[in-house]
């Protein structure tokens, strides 16, 4: 596991964690900048996508380093951690689990997907080969480049650092992180004192998401985002600054505050 620790010293403590087969370089490349201007950030790289040769595990041994980390460097307290996609899941799990304190939990538009050990175990059949295949011939490349550009409304120069991300790793590392997010449950109704639990929505993932997230978390603040699935990591500034002003927003809100749901159904 690899822990950095940058950015502003006197400012509050943001933990970043990074979604599917990504490093925290690829995956907040675009912000880490912006945010380490006000946040001290803990950026976190999981076991198999730290560089160090090991395979990662399962997700909730990997909650036990990150919790292990906040006790040992931060007398097991943050101000906020922010998961991008699958480290949504990293999230969900301090806050549900309870052993350390985050006074803001972020949901950076995730799907929250849960299934049993064959559902999973299907899936990951599917799944991981499409994202360890950009080995594969430069006309396979750029196929999937202009797929990702026009999706997402990537820039060339994005689009290849995500290839590039998903294409250097193990893919057994890739296949456990794939296989045992979808084997780690959060259970409904999650309610923890002076933890205020926030969701970057993205509304072209549809709004059965919505319905999860409430499941899930009491009375959670929910802002809504016109844009596809974590747009705002790499789809240009229209979607960044109006998610980095809201995470602003966030960490200034009392832990325990009522809710500011920005959406209604």
């Amino acid at each position: 596991m690899q822990f950095d620790e940058m950015g502003n010293p006197s400012g509050k403590t943001l933990m970043l964690l990074p979604g599917t087969a990504c490093d925290y370089q690829t995956n907040f490349a675009t912000v880490l900048d912006r945010l380490g201007e006000k946040y001290h950030l803990i950026c976190v790289n999981y076991d198999g996508f730290d560089g160090s040769g090991e395979i990662f595990p399962d997700m909730i041994t990997v909650t036990e380093k990150i919790e292990k980390y906040i006790k040992d460097n931060h007398g097991g307290r943050i101000d906020g951690a922010i998961g991008s996609s699958l480290g949504s899941t990293f999230v969900g799990q301090l806050i549900q689990r309870e052993n350390i304190h985050i006074d803001h939990g972020i949901f950076g538009s995730p799907d929250l997907d849960q299934s049993g050990k064959l559902s999973a175990w299907l899936q990951s059949k599917l799944v991981v080969p499409l994202l360890t295949s950009f080995t594969g011939s430069e006309k396979k490349k750029a196929k999937t480049r202009e797929k990702l550009k026009s999706f997402f409304e990537m820039s060339d120069e994005a689009a290849d650092r995500f290839m590039g991300c998903f294409a250097k790793f193990s893919p057994e590392s890739i296949k456990n992180e794939y296989t045992t997010d979808l084997l780690t449950w959060l259970r409904d109704d999650i309610h923890v004192e002076n933890t205020k639990v926030h969701f970057i929505y993205a509304n072209k993932m549809g709004e059965k998401y919505l319905k999860r997230y409430r499941k899930y978390f009491r009375d959670p603040d929910i802002r809504e985002f016109d844009m596809q699935h974590e747009q705002w990591l790499f789809g240009g500034e229209k979607y960044t600054a109006p998610v980095l002003k809201a995470i602003d927003e966030f960490m200034e809100l009392a832990g325990n505050e009522g809710s500011m749901e920005g959406v209604q159904t």
